[in-house]
């Protein structure tokens, strides 16, 4: 009987001691600095759907196809990605980073054009 409270007691201080051991160690300073420099340094993406108004080879202006009608330029580079056929009446989305006041386009995705589908020529419904 002895032997099993003396394994009890045991076993419950190791226990005990774990949990201090634990709860005492926190995250070290270093690590703090590179979680809040990995948060400085990503910065938010936003997406938007809207109409190619124009396009060059460093930007794109859309027409907003949602509730907030309006235009909205983008900076273009080397490193946006592209899909699709990018013209002037084509429907696009584009996914963006704000830099400042500049809107820096990360990805651009042209959609293929469904109205054609519904017209009477293909002998859709023309609504």
């Amino acid at each position: 009987m002895s032997r099993a409270i003396t394994a009890i007691g045991f076993a419950g201080i190791l226990s005990v001691s774990t949990v201090a051991v634990a709860a005492s160690q926190e995250i070290s300073p270093p690590a703090r600095a590179i979680t809040t420099e990995k948060r400085t340094v990503q910065m938010p993406s936003h997406a938007m759907r809207g109409i190619v108004k124009s396009v060059s080879d460093s930007s794109l202006v859309i027409v907003r196809s949602r509730r907030k009608a309006g235009e909205m330029t983008f900076v273009l580079s080397s490193e946006t990605e592209r899909e699709g056929t990018i013209a002037v009446g084509s429907t696009v989305s584009v996914r963006y980073r704000p830099e400042g006041s500049t809107l820096i386009a990360t990805a651009v995705s042209a959609h293929a054009e469904t109205c054609a589908a519904k017209t009477p020529e293909t002998g859709g419904s023309g609504r």
